[in-house]
């Protein structure tokens, strides 16, 4: 979808965001007059895929939707759901039994690794790599620490645990506690 910014009676971002809400997996491309860094960024936060400012060149809009199309439809499901776990990707929300969950980024995105892979064991390296992007080849027990903060937000309250430790492999969520 070519959706532009400056729509007559309606706040363009506004209608980004119903758009998100109902279709969270249709390409948005926002074509707007405003050249400013910041628009950029609201816009590109609010959900779209890809900003091009006008006045453009036709063919640099055409690279940009071709680019778009190119990432092809999104495997990544909007709203991930395990059990009455929910966590929003576009909202940044996490819901447990219809209370919202106040996570830090990091645990934010240590939650949502193990919900992307449920059922699947993470090991430490792979939550390292991914949350931190840090490559580590010594010890640290960060990742002990963040599932601990984890457990005690998502499974406060419960009475059902969702957050395996699998021994000598890692942390799973989801599905049967199996081995790699």
């Amino acid at each position: 979808m070519l959706l532009d910014l400056t729509l007559p009676g309606a706040q363009g971002l506004d209608v980004l965001r119903v758009i998100r809400s109902k279709k969270p997996d249709l390409p948005v491309l926002i074509v707007t007059g405003a050249n400013k860094v910041e628009e950029r960024v609201r816009g590109l936060d609010a959900g779209a895929d890809d900003y091009v400012a006008k006045p453009f060149d036709f063919s640099e809009l055409s690279a940009r939707i071709r680019a778009v199309l190119r990432r092809g439809s999104r495997s990544q499901r909007a709203v991930l759901q395990i059990e009455d776990l929910q966590l929003d990707r576009m909202a940044h929300a996490v819901r447990r039994g219809g209370h919202e969950l106040a996570l830090s980024p990091k645990e934010f995105a240590l939650l949502e690794l193990l919900m992307r892979n449920e059922g699947r064991p993470v090991s430490r390296a792979a939550i390292i790599a991914e949350v931190w992007k840090l490559n580590l080849d010594t010890m640290t027990n960060v990742v002990d620490v963040y599932i601990n903060y984890l457990r005690r937000k998502v499974d406060f309250g419960s009475d059902r645990t969702l957050i395996r430790t699998i021994r000598g492999v890692g942390y799973q969520i989801g599905g049967l506690a199996r081995s790699l």
